[in-house]
């Protein structure tokens, strides 16, 4: 007897259970799988830097559905199984078992895994040396930091980085972050919004040493014991975390031949160049039909509301991925959102509502008098009107962003003067 095909979604995280619920609603009755490497069932990544981390969220609060939805929605859950294989000409996936699952469409929902330090010097087999990319190692990383008083050393000052820091000083620890760039988040919000993080993690005690390389992370009888940089110093450590960035889990895809560059190709429906195939979330790089070009964005959001339009468009509906990238972060008392188009915002004039000094305020980056990006910081429900304004794209007065007066919504129904 043939094995019944419907879909399978290859990779248990947020996109992946977030794509079955939807197939779900929309009426699909024939059978769905989801293959996860995890043991656990889907969750949230985004806790694991922050809320989990830090000790203030319970373990069960960030996965995705309660254990019992998935068999109430008939929905198969194979964990802790590797898929080795995408067999297109026998629209099968191949598990490290050797098991096979039949399809008809397939949904690569990956995700991406930590970038990681290689060779000799990479402190690869230390006890204390750190990753965070998996509920696992979040846990691993909270026994380290829980007792406080450890010497933490974190390579790398983007987001993660950032938010790991100010979890490590919240537990009491002495915490030194090496970034190569000269300003922390440079990359993703400038110099200038970026200082205003690199001064928040001072005033919290973080020893924050920015265009600083590291040339060998060291230790004695298996353990870390510090970090040398490259002009020499070591930096004493009980505790090492690299944060240096992500890389796509797209190797499947290459390996049956798909259109890859940095992650999946995908057009504006989240198709690959194989008509079954799609993928999503932190894998995929997708036509964006504003910029009108490739973009790989790895932030929770995306996962959460694209994984909807790749669930709807396997189904055949006209549907279109054109989400305003959204993330946020939350660090010590700051609380932040951002919406917008990273590679516009990079040349635009930042315009400021409210005082920055103050701790609560909005930036907003305009070019060519539109608002390309926005955000808030400590200041809230404010996210749809951001973003409303970054997607309509009309003219903005700066006066008028910057007049606390004038609601935003506002200025989404009235051109510049």
């Amino acid at each position: 007897m043939s094995q019944p095909r419907g879909i399978v979604i290859v990779g248990g995280g947020l996109a992946g259970a977030r794509a079955a619920q939807t197939l779900r609603e929309e009426g699909y009755e024939d059978r769905i799988v989801i293959v996860g490497e995890e043991s656990e069932r889907p969750y949230e990544r985004p806790p694991l830097s922050k809320e989990y981390l830090a000790g203030t969220a319970e373990r069960e609060a960030g996965f995705v559905h309660p254990e019992g939805w998935y068999s109430e929605h008939d929905v198969e859950l194979i964990l802790g199984r590797r898929v080795t294989e995408l067999d297109l000409p026998a629209h099968e996936v191949a598990l490290a078992t050797g098991d096979r699952l039949a399809f008809d469409t397939v949904l690569l929902a990956t995700g991406a895994s930590s970038r990681r330090l290689r060779g000799p010097g990479s402190g690869e087999g230390l006890a204390g040396v750190h990753y965070l990319r998996t509920r696992a190692e979040s846990d691993a990383l909270r026994t380290a930091l829980a007792d406080g008083g450890r010497r933490v050393v974190i390579v790398g000052a983007g987001w993660i980085g950032l938010e790991i820091a100010a979890a490590a000083r919240t537990y009491g620890n002495d915490v030194t972050v090496l970034g190569r760039e000269t300003v922390p988040l440079s990359l993703a919000l400038g110099d200038e919004l970026g200082e205003h993080f690199g001064a928040l993690h001072r005033a919290h005690g973080v020893d924050l040493r920015m265009s600083t390389s590291v040339a060998e992370i060291r230790g004695t009888e298996g353990a870390v014991t510090g970090v040398v940089l490259e002009d020499g110093e070591t930096v004493p450590a009980d505790v090492v975390v690299v944060g240096i960035g992500a890389v796509p889990n797209d190797e499947l895809a290459r390996a049956a031949g798909l259109d890859v560059d940095g992650g999946v190709i995908v057009d504006e429906h989240l198709r690959s160049s194989h008509p079954d195939v799609y993928a999503v979330g932190d894998v995929a790089k997708a036509f964006h039909p504003v910029l009108g070009r490739h973009l790989r964005v790895e932030h929770w959001a995306n996962a959460l509301n694209a994984a909807p339009i790749a669930a709807r468009a396997m189904l055949g509906q006209d549907v279109v991925d054109d989400l305003v990238p959204y993330f946020y972060t939350d660090q010590y008392d700051l609380g932040m959102e951002y919406s917008g188009y990273f590679d516009l915002a990079r040349d635009a004039e930042v315009v400021y509502r409210g005082d920055p000094a103050g701790g609560e305020f909005i930036a907003f980056w305009v070019a060519e008098e539109k608002v390309v990006a926005g955000m808030n910081v400590n200041v809230w429900d404010v996210s749809p009107a951001i973003e409303k304004l970054v997607r309509t794209a009309r003219p903005v007065d700066r006066a008028r962003l910057r007049d606390l007066a004038v609601p935003l919504e506002q200025l989404t129904a009235q051109p510049a003067t």
